[in-house]
């Protein structure tokens, strides 16, 4: 009989796996019934139009694993013993007309739960340019180091412990409390950590101690959707607290509360840190009105662009802190290891409630995780992926801030990898994300992580999910979907051109700001040349030549704007001029004044 499955070349299962699996699946079809006699090497080679060497080696296989058995002289033959007295097996095709049908109200008897937002497209790789924070493309996993650690984990005593007390693994303990709290100014003994599967879980644990019926948090708006859900569903109230560019303020609101739940490395959403003058409100707040604080550091080791600030865990007032975080979000999706740290009494009782629930996180994914860091790979990826995130974001900006520098701002970041963007006013998110994933952008959307009404214009850019080499063609994309949309929403200003044009633009001198905020002075001299200067102390400046050519302004920088030549026609009104690019949309505006004149206001 001829197989009825054929093999994937193009699969990551190798074509001996394929065929394994096939005859198996054949098998408990009762395809093959027990007793069947398979089809020869040579024959099945032929059929399935692969070498006979590969067909005998899924065959041995299936003999070792004792699907099939050899009868000497007669061939390959379905094993009954595995089929042998099992009710219904085999019993696919035709099982729903079997069924019985369903009678129970399950309507009235689930729970409603709130709407969560659509996830994002399973087939986000297909994308040439997704910007999604959380997604990863595959070439961060250390594929290799973490086979190393797998395989050490796998060894015969390390296996053998695994159906012991469910515990922690103490050595994966205390790698993590020797190398990984010391980073961020956490001292912790053993009995003041706790393994949780993941950070979400970790959020799950600490809202099942802390969050009883009538209980108030107070969370970030905008923050994690997730957490709003959670509260509702332990019967307790939410107070939302707002965020703004030094993370989420703390104000009279938090002495209403009985916990506060932060992400103050890189808030969640927007990126932003919080400072240190509010890590310290925040703790005097705690103090003062008997408030737990649930630190949710799933970004810990990130901050890329910029020096740490430490955990709140560390601080004086520390003690009231209950310390989440992950290894990393490269192994986060896979892995699924977080932990907790707080005060031995509370991480007693945490350790209870997972048992009552899933116990311990995997034995063999704990041993893994602490071979993986005691052999050093974890610092060697954490390195490797602070250069990569930190020179993506790098790349992220400077596209940006190339390709819209007038059209968008964003919030400045301390490192991470995502990017809050404001849109231009009257930009519908909506409309744009789907002319974006029309050109292959995929970009976020931010409503969901609002309490209430988004703020217009808003979405949010990550870079963990494409190269550094496609962000700048990935902007140019949406720079394209972004003019699509506005097109019909921007008057053309008058244009300057010829001998006015060029009296207007020599001795010029410019003052505007880059995307992420900082001040910009640009000269634009006589001779051709012009010096610019950002920064708040002149700290990034570059030189290069301007000249006009068939009534059009012309630039060119020796690093700034990737040191291409680009053109614009140029309109001014007042102070005011603007650079105009493609359909006269307006690509950049700056006060315009003489050099040798003061600063204008």
């Amino acid at each position: 009989m001829r197989p009825s499955f054929t093999l994937d070349r193009a699969s990551d299962s190798t074509l001996q796996d394929q065929i394994r699996k096939g005859v198996i699946e054949l098998m408990r079809s009762q395809a093959w019934p027990a007793g069947h006699r398979l089809p020869s090497s040579r024959t099945m080679a032929r059929l399935l139009g692969v070498s006979r060497n590969t067909v005998t080696i899924a065959y041995q296989q299936l003999v070792a694993d004792g699907h099939v058995v050899a009868r000497e002289r007669s061939g390959l033959f379905i094993s009954g013993d595995l089929t042998a007295g099992r009710t219904g097996f085999g019993e696919v095709t035709g099982i729903a007309e079997r069924a019985t049908p369903n009678r129970v109200p399950w309507s009235e008897r689930l729970p409603r739960l709130p709407a969560l937002p659509e996830p994002r497209p399973p087939n986000w790789q297909h994308y040439p340019y997704p910007f999604l924070d959380g997604c990863f493309d595959d070439s961060l996993f250390p594929v290799d180091d973490w086979r190393e650690a797998v395989s050490l984990s796998l060894k015969r005593r390390q296996v053998a412990s695994w159906s012991g007390v469910a515990d922690d693994d103490t050595a994966l303990t205390e790698e993590i409390r020797t190398k990984i709290l010391p980073r961020r100014g956490i001292y912790a003994r053993p009995d003041e950590i706790l393994l949780t599967l993941g950070t979400h879980h970790a959020r799950v644990l600490a809202l099942d101690l802390f969050c009883i019926e009538g209980s108030r948090v107070a969370i970030e708006d905008p923050g994690l959707f997730e957490l709003r859900a959670l509260i509702e569903a332990r019967r307790g109230s939410w107070v939302p607290q707002p965020v703004d560019a030094q993370g989420v303020v703390t104000d009279a609101r938090l002495a209403e509360c009985d916990l506060v739940m932060v992400t103050p490395s890189h808030q969640l959403p927007t990126g932003a840190t919080l400072s240190l003058d509010r890590r310290r409100a925040l703790l005097a707040a705690a103090e003062a009105h008997d408030l737990i604080v649930v630190e949710d550091d799933f970004e810990c080791e990130t901050n890329y662009l910029d020096e740490d600030f430490p955990a709140m865990r560390g601080m004086a007032g520390g003690s009231r802190v209950i310390y989440i975080a992950g290894l990393a979000k490269v192994l986060d999706p896979g892995l699924r290891l977080g932990f907790m740290v707080a005060d031995r009494e509370v991480i007693a009782h945490l350790r209870e409630l997972r048992r009552l629930s899933v116990k311990q996180p995997p034995p063999n994914n704990q041993r893994a995780a602490a071979q993986f860091l005691s052999l050093g790979h974890y610092d060697s990826m954490m390195r490797r992926i602070g250069r990569e995130f930190r020179a993506r974001q790098i790349a992220l900006r400077d596209a940006l801030n190339h390709y819209l520098p007038r059209s968008i701002a964003i919030q400045p970041v301390r490192g991470g990898t995502t990017m809050w963007v404001q849109g231009p006013d009257g930009l519908d998110v909506a409309d744009l994300a789907a002319a974006a994933e029309r050109r292959g952008v995929l970009i976020e959307r931010v409503d969901p992580y609002y309490s209430g009404t988004a703020p217009p214009g808003l979405f949010r850019l990550g870079v963990t999910s494409l190269p550094t080499g496609r962000i700048r063609p990935g902007v140019a994309a949406l720079t394209a979907a972004l003019n699509d949309v506005m097109a019909k929403k921007v008057e053309p200003p008058p244009i300057l051109t010829g001998r006015a044009l060029r009296r207007k633009m020599s001795g010029a001198r410019l003052e505007c700001r880059t995307i992420y905020g900082d001040p910009c002075t640009i000269s634009l001299l006589p001779d051709g040349t012009m010096t610019g200067c950002a920064g708040h102390a002149d700290e990034d400046c570059d030189i290069g030549r301007w000249w006009i050519e068939g009534d059009r302004w012309h630039r060119q920088w020796q690093s700034w704007s990737y040191g291409e030549a680009t053109s614009f026609e140029v309109a001014v009104e007042g102070d005011v001029i603007q650079w105009l690019g493609a359909g006269q949309r307006v690509v950049d505006w700056a006060l315009i004044g003489r050099i040798g004149d003061l600063v204008p206001s």
